[in-house]
């Protein structure tokens, strides 16, 4: 080797990955901040407490989720999403019988709006609106806009079928869908007296009635 050349440095190692996340312990992480954030909102539950209850370490949700505001916007992601995921997808649902369709998409359209981890999610997005923009809108996106884009698809192919007249199909599923916030919604979200099981079903069964007299073949 030539005494002038200087010895190279070896090339730089590549950065080595994160460990892959553990799927239990991110459950466990979303479940209690799904607790704290219904039971203090966005700005006053704490990271602490938190990762306490799933037990692990605070920089273990630091390092999963970025941020608090991440930590959040995962939690309303991960309950509007697991609740849409229980409707069939679009093809899977029959034209040939918009009843049955609707009551099943009515259903599970209530289970989103009235279940009391749905509607502390709610309250919290509620309460960050204006503020926290991204996780409102992802709240939408995974929520009530995927529902709405699920139910008017469907519309269309009963209108193919000659099963229902629908001409504006995203209108008349966001109709439909607001047949389910009205009184007994907004008591949920107030924390005041909640509908019971045969309110809810009458409740579908009127929404269903009214919709197909609207829109019937």
């Amino acid at each position: 080797m030539n005494p002038c050349t200087l010895p190279q440095s070896p090339p730089p190692k590549k950065p080595q990955r994160g460990r892959p996340r553990d799927p239990e312990r991110v459950r466990r992480i979303l479940e209690a901040a799904q607790k704290h954030f219904n039971a203090h909102g966005l700005e006053r539950a704490s990271v602490d407490a938190i990762a306490a209850d799933a037990g692990v370490s605070k920089m273990t949700v630091y390092s999963n989720f970025g941020s608090k505001e991440g930590l959040f916007q995962a939690v309303v992601h991960d309950r509007t999403a697991t609740t849409v995921t229980g409707v069939p997808g679009v093809e899977a649902l029959d034209p040939d019988q918009p009843e049955k369709v609707l009551l099943a998409i009515g259903a599970r359209f209530l289970d989103l709006t009235r279940g009391d981890d749905a509607l502390g999610t709610m309250r919290s997005v509620y309460g960050v609106a204006g503020s926290q923009p991204e996780v409102c809108r992802a709240f939408y996106k995974d929520g009530p806009e995927r529902f709405n884009a699920e139910l008017a698809s469907y519309l269309r192919r009963a209108h193919s079928a000659g099963t229902l007249k629908v001409r504006n199909p995203i209108q008349a599923a966001d109709l439909f869908l607001s047949m389910f916030l009205g009184a007994a919604h907004f008591r949920g979200l107030l924390m005041l007296e909640k509908p019971d099981e045969r309110e809810n079903k009458a409740l579908l069964r009127e929404a269903v009635r009214v919709f197909l007299a609207a829109y019937g073949a």
